[in-house]
């Protein structure tokens, strides 16, 4: 006999229906852009409804990719909501790939419209000959001319959008496992690879990540009290999905624009905002930045992803009245997979067991099944010595790598996406990665981690930033070399040999084996860094030419 019945609503886990909520939430709730333009909720969606049909008149439809090249900003966050809800795709254009990579990016996407801001024009130029699918090309003034002809280019954002007359009508119902973005992951060899998301992945990675953020609550929590400011790159994984999550909680919003210290410590200041995330290198030049010396920054909650949050960074944060903790997660996952947040047991323990909580990878947030597997796919026990790779599986991981089955087959082998990066479970369940396994060094037979070195180098005061590798030798193998920038007031002050008396400290205390402190100290200037302001270990490894 059947006990079940299909009579009611299907609701459909689209973007649209994250948003309806806060527009009777919190209509009149600002969003601001930099110190020149601020709106409230309402007429955020205005825009928004006046942007599809803007796209709809230049007969974007369901399925086109539209392709965006602007700063972190308002008019970005229309386009996450716009383009995806008219049954659109959104592509996040990597603004700081090279031409070449960029102009691969949008032919493989077959971006069919392009919007960029005035500061990419350079770049516009020197790729739109080749470009093979954009028909339209508009263009951000962001308050000034934006000086361009080309027969593609149809006006500029702001003029367009006041000429809308009529708004475009959403649909609700729209099909939930509809993709919504796209966006490319650069790897380390060839060229970089498309991953795209479902309106039902984005919601679902919204509600996990804003329910972690909220109940979770120590040391850094998200809730509808806070004001926002990502420092992530929007065309990075979404700014990691908090964009998503803060337009549910309908909380202000304040977008910087262009990265600039003194910009954003003016937003900081001004529009008291509380919540922000970023890699270790955005909070280590605002920590360092001597604008920065006089100014409170109390009251600032930051997670910190991308890379390893290294002790000395998290303790200078800390010092500075800045409640920041780690998460971790790729371009593949949405991004977010775990949280470094305290049980309650943990709550009085002293502030040094509680940093080396906070500088682990974390936790994994709710709906998220982590594992820690060899080279078999068979499952570690807890434990530092217990090391393998980080599989996942969550309702909101990519399906695959666009157009590359291949690929897809090799992240997905097992039924588990492969993150390449090793790691280890404590006893209290918490993942710490050691590093990525390209990155770990190989010596003597054992595995060092690159991620500690660092971690337990950066506690010295002399130094601001540090990178290890592994660098080739005839009888090990690999031994660790660090390149170091030093603090400006200890550079022609502190020697290779101080450097490694600190580390032997921890030697001596069994922190690590005697043969993992680096052979050399490279004190240098500056470390590379990639697009999205991680430290380039690659770059540093083709100076030993490896």
């Amino acid at each position: 006999m059947e006990r079940f019945f299909s009579i009611g609503y299907k609701f459909q886990l689209n973007i649209y229906n994250l948003l309806e909520r806060t527009l009777e939430w919190s209509p009149q709730q600002e969003i601001v852009y930099r110190d020149v333009f601020r709106y409230t909720y309402a007429d955020f969606f205005s825009r928004v409804k006046k942007l599809a049909a803007l796209y709809k008149s230049l007969e974007i439809k369901p399925g086109d990719v539209v392709g965006v090249m602007d700063w972190d900003s308002h008019r970005y966050l229309e386009h996450y909501y716009a383009v995806p809800m008219m049954g659109a795709i959104l592509h996040t254009v990597n603004v700081r790939l090279s031409p070449e990579q960029l102009l691969y990016t949008i032919n493989d996407a077959e971006d069919k419209l392009l919007v960029v801001h005035r500061d990419f024009i350079p770049l516009l130029k020197a790729i739109e000959p080749r470009l093979e699918t954009v028909d339209k090309i508009i263009l951000i003034g962001d308050g000034q001319k934006a000086e361009y002809t080309s027969p593609r280019v149809v006006g500029e954002y702001e003029e367009l959008l006041a000429q809308v007359k009529e708004d475009y009508e959403f649909d609700d119902t729209l099909e939930e496992n509809t993709i919504a973005t796209l966006f490319y992951t650069t790897g380390t060899t060839g060229n970089p690879k498309g991953v795209y998301f479902t309106h039902r992945q984005l919601v679902l990675h919204t509600l996990s990540l804003g329910f972690a953020a909220a109940a979770f609550h120590q040391p850094v929590s998200f809730t509808y009290t806070d004001v926002y400011m990502p420092l992530t790159p929007m065309f990075h994984v979404h700014a990691w999905g908090v964009p998503y999550v803060a337009t549910l909680l309908g909380v202000k919003q304040v977008y910087p624009g262009r990265y600039e210290p003194e910009m954003i410590l003016k937003l900081l200041v001004k529009e008291k905002v509380t919540f922000s995330h970023c890699v270790p290198t955005i909070l280590h030049m605002i920590v360092t930045h001597p604008a920065t010396k006089d100014v409170d920054l109390s009251g600032w909650k930051v997670i910190i992803g991308g890379s390893a949050l290294p002790k000395g960074l998290c303790k200078a944060a800390w010092e500075r009245g800045i409640k920041v903790a780690s998460g971790y997660g790729m371009s593949e996952t949405c991004p977010v997979l775990t949280l470094a947040q305290l049980k309650p047991h943990m709550f009085d323990w002293d502030e040094e067991r509680k940093i080396d909580v906070y500088t682990k990878t974390g936790f994994p947030v709710p709906l998220v099944k982590l594992k820690i597997v060899d080279m078999d796919m068979n499952e570690l026990p807890p434990g530092r010595h217990n090391q393998g790779e980080i599989v996942v599986r969550t309702p909101w991981l990519t399906m695959g790598y666009y157009k590359s089955e291949e690929k897809s087959k090799e992240l997905w082998r097992g039924g588990w996406l492969h993150t390449q990066d090793v790691a280890y479970k404590d006893e209290e369940g918490y993942v710490k990665i050691t590093d990525r396994l390209k990155d770990v060094i190989k010596t003597g037979g054992e595995w060092v981690s690159s991620l500690e070195l660092e971690s337990l180098i950066s506690q010295h005061p002399a130094v601001s930033e540090v990178a290890v590798i592994g660098v080739p030798h005839e009888k090990w193998g690999e031994r660790p070399v660090a390149h170091v920038v030093l603090k400006p007031e200890y550079k022609d002050k502190t020697t290779e040999e101080e450097l490694k008396d600190f580390m032997m400290k921890f030697v001596e205390a069994g922190t690590i084996e005697k043969w993992a402190v680096p052979d050399r100290f490279v004190f240098v200037d500056e470390l590379p860094k990639t697009s999205v302001g991680k430290i380039d270990k690659k770059a540093i490894r083709a100076q030993y030419q490896l």
